[in-house]
């Protein structure tokens, strides 16, 4: 399967790794094991859906800011740097 939107598909994959825990008082926590860091807490569960991607984009983009190594998830690898096409080929 090709990949056509490759940060898209890398927070959607991620996202489907999530660990979501009802705690005591009812409330939510959801994390992404593989994304050291990324945590979130919310009154609904679908609050902490939207509050863990919410999160894991703000993770990566400070992680290529700063150029941390970000896992590879899926095979879809950020780290790598961006290849450009000639201008002609267009």
């Amino acid at each position: 399967m090709a990949i056509k939107f490759i940060l898209s598909d890398y927070v959607d994959r991620a996202i489907a790794q999530a660990i979501y825990d009802k705690l005591e008082d009812g409330t939510f926590t959801g994390r992404i094991p593989v994304c050291k860091g990324v945590i979130a807490f919310a009154s609904t569960l679908r609050e902490c859906e939207n509050e863990l991607r919410s999160t894991l984009e703000d993770w990566i983009l400070l992680g290529l800011k700063l150029g941390h190594s970000l896992p590879i998830i899926d095979n879809i690898d950020l780290n790598k740097e961006p290849t450009l096409e000639p201008m002609d080929t267009l």
